[in-house]
């Protein structure tokens, strides 16, 4: 089994969102400690370049030599390692009710007209296998339950994005109100630690993936 798992903090390590991550990643571990892991953090993710945006906005596939440059070659490259994943774990903060820079960019990256999604008369159709997708966020206010305070567009967003490009299983987890102080922080741990331990009991042991082979053997780093 092949773990992706990205961060997009720019207060890396120490993030609140990045720390959640990390639970739902040594979970999935605890579940399947033969699995590979390949890890990055994609807080300063260049956004795409000139050449990306006219190749990708052209009527044919760029030229060969136009993948071997610039963000085209980033394309490539992320979007090879979210097909040789088998389980996808985002750590993410919200940023002005939606998704930081870093992660938008991303997106840019791996939602590709005709590499990951092919345009047709009926709309964008994805063209990955789907995989278990878990997203970690952490917020300062709260923008879910009858507190809620604040809208989200981060949630929706993501999920319009991904099942772009053909993924639709996603599970979210959450520690909202970091700006409240320590006590409402370390409540909302609890709460959300609570519920990564429940959802994980519920889902039954899932041996290593048929046909998966080792990120190293897929020419991942």
């Amino acid at each position: 089994m092949n773990i992706l798992h990205m961060t997009f903090s720019p207060r890396g390590a120490g993030s609140e969102s990045t720390r959640l991550s990390r639970i739902v990643l040594d979970t999935l571990l605890e579940r399947h400690p033969a699995a590979a892991v390949q890890s990055h953090d994609y807080a300063a993710l260049a956004h795409v370049d000139a050449v990306y945006a006219v190749e990708l906005g052209t009527p044919q596939p760029p030229e060969a030599a136009a993948i071997q440059t610039g963000t085209l070659r980033t394309s490539d490259a992320l979007i090879r390692d979210l097909e040789a994943a088998d389980c996808v774990v985002i750590g993410t903060p919200m940023h002005n009710y939606t998704v930081p820079s870093g992660l938008k960019a991303w997106i840019d990256h791996v939602v590709r007209v005709r590499r990951t999604f092919q345009p047709t008369p009926q709309g964008k159709v994805g063209t990955l296998h789907d995989r278990p997708i878990y997203v970690a966020t952490s917020s300062g206010g709260l923008y879910s339950g009858e507190n809620a305070n604040q809208p989200d567009f981060l949630t929706p967003y993501l999920k319009v994005a991904l099942r772009t490009i053909g993924l639709t299983d996603l599970t979210f987890f959450s520690v909202e109100g970091t700006a409240y102080g320590e006590p409402a922080v370390e409540q909302a741990r609890a709460k959300t630690e609570t519920e990564i331990a429940m959802h994980f009991a519920r889902q039954p042991m899932r041996q290593a993936y048929e046909g998966t082979r080792p990120f190293s053997e897929l020419g991942v780093p």
